[in-house]
């Protein structure tokens, strides 16, 4: 097995289990290795730090499986790893029941690049890392075993595959496309996924636990719920008993799934939902125009900065949502703000908040922090600003 030793002194945050070794830490590489390799990683006096999967072609020259020099990297490795954490979700009592869940999430699960989804009995795996590029088919067989799933839909075409030196792919693994239309039941609404089209590995499980809070809160509101998507927000509002929602988005597309999702719950009285196609900041800014107002705005964004290089435009661009949201906030209206971005950190992000109430003269106060659900585990040594991170606000 080739090795990647290490400069003086750049073992320390390997010593501390943070499974990135970044190519500035990296003294020499002895012996060969192509992507996807699992290498030794030594520090400079030769100690055994970790076995990790090498990567050349980025910035992460590798990324950590295991701190245990005496664990093989191995099928055997990956069926163990991804039983393990298919019996941590299993063991949950918050997700019993649930149809949609977060299987594998990267890092947190010792799977660096690994994140698996589970609607039903199809699951959606993502595999951003030449170590995952490298092990798929014993991901996939390691998978199956653990889940008795009737198929598996590859979802590899997020940008970060690039930083890899990787091409997109996706397609089918196992089995083949279900019949009709694939959709779970969430807190008691039905809602379509779209794992071949869909945004991410086909819907957002994050934000599964913050819809709850929503619908607990909307009973006899107007809500207002922009960058809507499928309408995730807009059906728990509704389920809670909410007077009125207007939902907002761009995509004509998406707006017709949350329809059909409108449809598919019969239980929901669709005369309280109006549904827009219009930018949102736009939008906004007509409404504040017509002078509207509302009890509950849900602001869910897409990702404003994918790096810290766009923090400042992405700040401007979230003090601007969430000034007018705030603006068109009734007295003691309830603010849902969030934010994907991973180069706008939890402090930042609070920062870009509090302004925006300042400017619009308002009093705000935060009631809760509000994080990914608990099938997302944050594991310490990954960034924080890789997650979902929100605020709930009240004038």
């Amino acid at each position: 097995m080739s090795q990647l030793i290490l400069f003086p002194g750049k073992e320390r945050s390997l010593l501390r289990r943070h499974p990135w070794i970044f190519a500035g830490s990296v003294g020499r590489l002895k012996g060969k290795a192509r992507p996807g390799d699992t290498v030794e990683v030594l520090a400079d006096d030769g100690k055994f730090l970790a076995r990790a999967a090498y990567s050349p072609d980025s910035q992460i020259r590798a990324r950590v499986w295991t701190f245990n020099e005496n664990e093989t990297i191995d099928d055997v490795f990956f069926k163990r790893r991804i039983a393990e954490a298919v019996a941590r979700r299993r063991n949950l009592p918050e997700l019993k029941n649930e149809e949609g869940v977060r299987l594998l999430h990267g890092e947190s699960d010792g799977l660096p690049g690994v994140v698996c989804d589970q609607y039903g009995d199809t699951l959606s795996l993502q595999l951003t890392s030449a170590g995952g590029e490298k092990w798929r088919k014993a991901i996939v067989n390691a998978l199956v075993q653990a889940t008795g799933c009737a198929r598996i839909y590859e979802r590899s075409d997020s940008d970060v595959r690039r930083l890899e030196g990787l091409e997109p792919v996706t397609g089918w693994l196992h089995g083949e496309a279900p019949a009709g239309d694939l959709s779970i039941m969430e807190n008691g609404v039905r809602l379509l996924v779209d794992v071949v089209g869909g945004h991410k590995t086909g819907f957002y499980l994050d934000q599964r636990e913050n819809r709850l809070l929503t619908g607990a809160l909307a009973a006899g509101k107007s809500v207002l719920n922009c960058f809507c998507y499928t309408g995730g927000f807009s059906l728990q509002a509704l389920a809670g008993g909410a007077a009125s929602v207007l939902s907002i988005d761009s995509s004509g597309p998406a707006l017709e799934t949350a329809k059909r999702n409108m449809a598919l719950n019969p239980q929901l009285d669709a005369a309280r939902a109006e549904w827009w196609e219009a930018d949102v900041f736009t939008a906004l800014r007509e409404l504040r125009k017509a002078e509207r107002k509302f009890d509950l705005i849900v602001l869910d964004p897409p990702k404003f900065a994918p790096s810290a290089a766009h923090a400042d435009r992405a700040a401007r661009a979230y003090k601007d949502i969430n000034l007018l949201g705030f603006r068109l906030l009734n007295p003691g209206g309830l603010l849902f703000t969030y934010s994907c971005s991973g180069g706008i950190g939890n402090e930042l992000f609070q920062k870009i908040i509090a302004g925006a109430a300042l400017d619009a003269g308002v009093d705000a106060r935060i009631l809760r922090h509000l994080a990914a659900g608990p099938d997302h585990p944050i594991a310490l040594a990954v960034p924080e600003g890789e997650y979902l991170k929100g605020l709930l606000c009240q004038v």
